[in-house]
């Protein structure tokens, strides 16, 4: 009996042994956040919410242990948080400034080769929905001095027609919105809940009919 016992003992500790073995190779939530798609070596682990996730580098581990739910895969709908952004003149812009609008914001830079090559789907998208309530909100990232300049004579460079501002609050919107990477695009419904994100280069063809679902 005790002899039954024991292999039985010793099975159970083996299948939770199994259980919390780590896989060789997964995919690092935050690498992933950055556009990475291939599973890496794992080199750490950790649990949230009773769910393991497993890392590339302790660097990674750590950054998830310190935000976990930036790099989770985000839930919707969710309430967008309030921030505030300049336009190129330097008055200050908020989402209440297009109360009512379906609005996409696409946080680019002028040194994001991915941002530039979406733009010209991001204005399809805007001739194509302008006059049915919704607003592409296009905040460059730059930073310095002279961005306001730089992002000016790219805009006209690009020739976009949709509203374009610079993320130059003291809280910039791209850290209160926890971007890790761009292009980020968000979708604001007219409730000021986030109901749909991206991240890289999006097919303008995804966001429409995304904004499809959320028109009148």
């Amino acid at each position: 009996m005790n002899r039954i016992f024991c292999i039985i003992g010793t099975l159970v500790v083996l299948s939770v042994a199994a259980e919390a073995a780590p896989p060789r190779k997964a995919l690092c939530p935050v690498c992933a956040c950055r556009g990475e798609t291939e599973l890496e070596k794992v080199e750490a682990s950790t649990t949230h919410d009773g769910k393991a996730y497993h890392f590339c580098s302790k660097n990674c581990k750590k950054a998830f242990d310190k935000y976990p739910t930036t790099y989770l895969p985000p839930e919707f709908p969710r309430p967008v948080p309030r921030f505030s952004v300049e336009t190129l003149e330097g008055e200050s812009v908020d989402l209440e400034n297009y109360a009512g609008k379906l609005v996409i914001l696409d946080f680019w830079a002028t040194w994001c080769k991915p941002c530039v090559d979406m733009m010209p789907s991001l204005e399809k998208v805007y001739e194509s929905y302008a006059d049915k309530g919704v607003v592409v909100m296009g905040i460059s990232i730059d930073e310095g001095k002279d961005r306001v300049k730089k992002i000016r004579k790219f805009v006209d460079k690009v020739g976009v027609s949709y509203p374009v501002f610079s993320d130059a609050a003291g809280t910039p919107a791209w850290h209160t919105l926890g971007i890790k990477a761009i292009p980020a695009l968000f979708l604001i419904d007219q409730g000021r809940q986030i109901v749909a994100q991206w991240q890289g280069n999006v097919d303008h063809k995804v966001v429409e009919k995304e904004i499809q679902k959320h028109l009148p």
